[in-house]
């Protein structure tokens, strides 16, 4: 199989020293897939989650006179809030009731703008 003696000396006395240091090849051979999945985890779910949580802190907070945007495009002033319900005014005298977890932004009419 091998040509000369040296060449199978050299192969088995590798083969014996590579048990060794397989454990060390082997993390380096993991580490970039690790390291990815971390780098992926602190860049894109955890703010995604942040994000979600405020949404939900926002949406659970809704008040009287908050201007509101449902998920379909419908703009309004809140003026009834219930446990799942929401009435909100669309126009003067026109009142629609809405599930509170279709609300995709919630503002106070209060605030100031920012480009103003």
């Amino acid at each position: 199989m091998f040509a000369t003696s040296a060449l199978a000396a050299s192969a088995t006395s590798a083969s014996a020293a590579g048990g060794s240091g397989g454990v060390a090849s082997m993390f380096l051979l993991f580490f970039p897939y690790i390291a990815i999945a971390v780098v992926g985890y602190f860049l894109l779910l955890r703010p995604q989650q942040q994000r979600i949580k405020a949404q939900q802190a926002k949406i659970n907070g809704v008040k009287k006179g908050d201007s509101v945007v449902t998920a379909g495009g419908v703009l309004g002033k809140v003026t009834r809030v219930e446990e799942q319900y929401v009435e909100v005014e669309v126009a003067p005298n026109v009142r629609i009731r809405v599930v509170k977890a279709t609300l995709s932004e919630v503002t106070n009419p209060l605030a100031k703008p920012a480009n103003d």
